[in-house]
């Protein structure tokens, strides 16, 4: 085994499958099968016969009983050596021994080891060990594994991550029994951990599935389970994936979702691929792609908006700018927006007073006022004012104390505070 691939989860699961083709063919009647070893024993008490033939009944089922016991001292010391392993602070040598520890389990014990290790209560810390024995025993017995796991309503995790390793091994198969298990109006919930299994090697397939789902908080969990396998193709490829998408409400929310990592890498090609293809998503998450271009060029930022026509757009690029700007220096941020007047519209405005607040709250205070909107700057003011008085009362108090604010404009005194 490539002791490397210990590194990445998904290799992780991969590299177990060795072990997991034996176990699908271990016989009924495996030393290695607690539950079938017991069987006989059970019979030979239900019948008063024994292997022995003599009538010395009473000492073999003494023996019996020692085997029993044997047995069942032999589990509870591996499932104790199951929580000695997930302990390990090391998280390459906890994958390493748990590799070799699913390699001595059969079909049977898989139910046990998930429950031992549910019994653990290790949080969020854990999940990936607890991915490898949900992957195990999906690639052994994925139906029951999937029964096991539909007792646990909230184990959301345990189902999608059964299903997406049956998916990624049987994808037709996950898919007849994801068909069979629901029977409702909305979206299968059952497609999400599915799509999320078979997107790496059949994007195609799984974009199919996803815009077969009706709009539905399921369908925004498949599409984040899907994004991940789209965006590591590329720049170029990514964007031609979601501009290929029929469907348009999905394709505007995947655009909402993407445009900030693909400008983070690319901004000037994210940039004109929104505006080339201009929609209500595009236009809005230009000012996402400028704001992640200044972060990285803001020169290069302020050259592109330059360049652009008067218009949404143009303004969109202004505020993305500003945006970036406000977090970093308050007062350039200020002085670039007041050069352009002609695309600084309320929402810019907003954005930079949110921006600047913690770096300069007296200077985003003081810019509400320029709001032509009385709703939305009596709400700016109630929203930053306040959020300023709880942070630093003398400050906000002095500012307060100093400009005119209009009546209907509330706020609120910290506790033993005075006006």
């Amino acid at each position: 085994m490539n002791r490397n691939a210990l590194l990445a989860p998904a290799a992780v699961i991969i590299a177990g499958g060795s072990f997991l083709a034996g176990r699908l063919s271990v016989s009924s009647d495996s030393p290695g099968n607690s539950q079938e070893s017991v069987g006989p024993v059970a019979s030979a008490r239900a019948t008063g016969s024994t292997s022995s033939g003599d009538g010395s009944s009473g000492h073999a089922r003494s023996g019996d009983a020692k085997s029993l016991s044997s047995r069942s001292a032999g589990k509870e010391a591996k499932f104790a050596k199951l929580e000695e392993i997930v302990r390990k602070n090391d998280p390459v040598e906890r994958n390493r021994a748990l590799l070799a520890f699913l390699d001595q389990l059969g079909p049977g014990d898989m139910e046990e080891a998930i429950e031992r290790f549910k019994s653990l209560d290790l949080g969020e810390s854990r999940n990936g060990e607890y991915a490898m024995l949900l992957a195990a025993w999906a690639k052994a017995d994925p139906v029951a594994a999937l029964d096991h796991a539909k007792e646990d309503d909230e184990d959301e995790f345990a189902l999608k991550t059964i299903l997406a390793t049956w998916a990624g091994n049987d994808p037709d198969a996950a898919l007849r029994w994801a068909d069979s298990q629901f029977d409702g109006d909305g979206a299968n919930p059952y497609l999400i951990g599915i799509i999320q299994g078979i997107a790496a090697t059949d994007l195609n397939k799984a974009t199919q599935l996803l815009t077969s789902m009706p709009y539905s908080n399921e369908r925004g969990e498949a599409l984040a389970s899907l994004l991940p396998y789209v965006l590591t193709k590329g720049g170029d490829a990514a964007r031609e994936w979601v501009s290929s998408i029929q469907d348009e409400q999905l394709r505007e929310g995947v655009i909402n979702r993407v445009v900030e990592q693909l400008a983070s890498k690319e901004p000037k090609e994210t940039a004109d691929w929104l505006l080339a293809n201009p929609s209500q998503a595009t236009i809005r998450q230009l000012d996402d792609a400028m704001a992640a271009w200044a972060e990285k060029d803001q020169k290069g930022a302020v050259a592109y908006y330059g360049a652009l026509p008067t218009g949404e757009a143009r303004t969109n690029a202004l505020r993305g700018i500003v945006n970036t700007m406000a977090a970093e220096n308050p007062k350039e941020a200020a002085r670039f927006m007041d050069s352009h007047p002609a695309d600084t519209n309320d929402q810019v405005v907003q954005q930079f007073v949110w921006h600047s607040s913690q770096g300069d709250p007296a200077l985003a205070a003081t810019y509400i006022a320029k709001i032509s909107n009385e709703r939305e700057q009596i709400n700016l003011y109630n929203r930053m004012l306040n959020g300023w008085m709880r942070r630093d009362p003398a400050a906000a108090n002095a500012w307060i104390r100093s400009n005119p604010l209009p009546p209907a404009v509330q706020i609120r005194q910290p506790q033993g505070n005075a006006r």
